[in-house]
């Protein structure tokens, strides 16, 4: 059954509108957007509504749909939440091989995509990359924790490559010495290399 227009709107708003930093700041036109996906305007409408509801916009009456910039606060908050959860996650991984192989593949396509405008896969990547770790600790409620913070933590990571292209380079080095450190078992190194990583893309947030 093909989507609904209410459930391609709120798809390209959630993956498209609301991860691009230029549009921080601002008001969402509706009928620009009704006319972009090729629908009316009240799938639009009820599509708002919903990212209202997950909080993830605001709706100002008389304005319309506004997409509030991430603050100072809201980003070290982020950053904070995944360092408590990605740690815990390196000292209980359940299937070892099969998470090392996953990250180690991820990573492969991550650099695939190494000085490349392609801003938006090389974040989705590194989302995977991260969650695949999260995701092994067995922690039903934690990882979906984790899962719940993946729009803001989009949004976040597009911050960070519009501030600074050469981000990139640093990533795929970063998550190597992750890598290196979980595959020689040594997890205290790897707690340490996620805290320096995820600290030094909270630097470039911030500016």
């Amino acid at each position: 059954m093909a989507p609904s227009g209410r459930e391609r709107a709120y798809t390209f708003v959630k993956k498209e509108v609301l991860t691009d930093p230029s549009m921080q700041g601002t008001f969402i036109n509706e009928q620009a957007l009704a006319d972009r996906i090729g629908v009316s305007r009240t799938p639009i409408r009820e599509a708002l509504l919903m990212l209202a509801a997950q909080d993830l916009l605001r709706l100002v009456p008389k304005r319309g749909a506004y997409i509030a910039p991430m603050s100072n606060r809201e980003l070290t908050d982020l950053v904070a939440v995944r360092t408590m959860i990605e740690k815990h996650s390196v000292f209980h991984i359940l299937d070892f091989q099969s998470t090392m192989d996953e990250m180690q593949d991820v990573l492969a396509t991550q650099n695939l995509l190494r000085r490349k405008p392609k801003h938006r896969e090389f974040i989705e990547l590194d989302m995977r990359f991260h969650t695949t770790l999260v995701r092994s600790n067995g922690n039903e409620i934690l990882t979906r924790m984790y899962e719940g913070l993946r729009d803001r933590q989009v949004t976040a990571g597009m911050i960070a490559l519009a501030r600074n292209p050469d981000r990139q380079e640093a990533v795929l080095d970063e998550h190597a010495r992750i890598l290196n450190a979980l595959v020689a078992c040594d997890f205290a190194a790897a707690a340490q290399a996620i805290e320096d990583h995820l600290k030094s893309t909270l630097r470039v947030q911030l500016g």
